[in-house]
């Protein structure tokens, strides 16, 4: 099966909606620091970067009197949910492998719990790792969705983050046996 590169996912209009509205910046500032991590920790960068890119593709827009109200979106954001649902749906359109979407979608859901009572979430290496990445890049009051960026110089990033991933994943792997 061939992989679904950033540049095939970034290119659907799907993305660019939901992207644009969460943070075209945010979204590849959180995929670049995921491919770093991934290749630190020594898991999949194609999943790290994909699910990175994407985590953010379930925002809705909280405005009160055309401004952000980011009291209003903390108390009642579920982007998680509705960005793993859509990150998923996008990625099974695409011709992603089904088992590596679902994995994708579950990390995507896993990113944040701001939607979930108080409590503490097991997450797998690759789900903290994509929690990780988004907490790194993140700034006071979500300003971090507010940066903006041409989807020129986004799909330029993407492309060299999709170079690397490749070159990292035709590396002979080291047997642990």
């Amino acid at each position: 099966m061939m992989r679904i590169t950033l540049e095939t996912i970034m290119k659907h209009p799907v993305t660019q909606k939901y992207l644009t509205r969460s943070g075209l910046k945010h979204a590849v500032d959180v995929c670049e620091r995921a491919l770093e991590m991934a290749t630190k920790r020594g898991l999949d960068t194609d999943l790290a970067t994909k699910a990175a890119l994407l985590h953010d593709i379930g925002h809705y827009e909280w405005y009160t009197e055309g401004k952000w109200n980011y009291d209003l979106y903390r108390q009642n954001d579920i982007h998680a949910i509705k960005g793993a649902e859509r990150a998923h749906k996008l990625l099974i359109r695409l011709g992603e492998d089904p088992a590596r979407a679902k994995e994708i979608s579950v990390m995507i859901l896993l990113h944040t719990d701001s939607y979930l009572p108080p409590s503490r979430i097991q997450r797998t290496p690759l789900q903290q790792l994509v929690h990780d990445a988004d907490t790194y890049v993140e700034q006071p009051g979500g300003l971090h969705h507010y940066e903006t960026m041409e989807i020129e110089d986004a799909l330029a990033r993407v492309r060299q983050i999709d170079a690397i991933v490749e070159r990292l994943s035709n590396l002979p792997r080291i047997s642990n046996g």
